[in-house]
């Protein structure tokens, strides 16, 4: 009997990952390829990030990747100084959410930037990010 392989490409993803198995494992080739996807619903136009393989409005699974792109306006933001598991090391970081219209993004902002930096309503991109230690995420930063 063969063996089934398991796609844990999931893994990858974020300073710890605790979600190896997907639906929507090839998020992390897109970042792998300095790409940040969504998904959205080729029946009812649903957009969703972080994608997901399955539309919550329509019922179906017919979903196609869009690329996250262009500018989008910070809506709000905290500087954590307390983490969970596996990201003390990490601390201090903040996290952000930014609005691109028809969907809503959220994350850590770039280390480059400080909390005495930002402003709710500044325009701020997303883009695909590697870690020192080769694990992949995303992350807000100046356009």
């Amino acid at each position: 009997m063969a063996k089934k392989e398991i796609d844990d490409r999931f893994k990858k993803f974020g300073t710890v990952s605790f979600t190896a198995i997907t639906k929507t494992n090839d998020f992390i080739d897109y970042l792998a390829n300095g790409k940040v996807m969504g998904s959205r619903c080729k029946n009812c136009g649903a957009v969703y990030f972080p994608p997901r393989s399955d539309c919550s409005s329509c019922l179906t699974s017919s979903m196609e990747w869009f690329e996250v792109t262009g500018n989008g306006k910070l809506l709000s933001f905290s500087e954590l100084k307390y983490g969970p598991v596996g990201f003390e090391g990490d601390l201090p970081y903040i996290i952000a959410l930014l609005d691109y219209g028809d969907y809503k993004v959220f994350g850590r902002i770039s280390a480059d930037l400080g909390y005495e930096d930002l402003q709710v309503g500044m325009m701020l991109k997303t883009e695909a990010n590697v870690l020192p230690n080769g694990q992949l995420n995303y992350i807000f930063a100046r356009p």
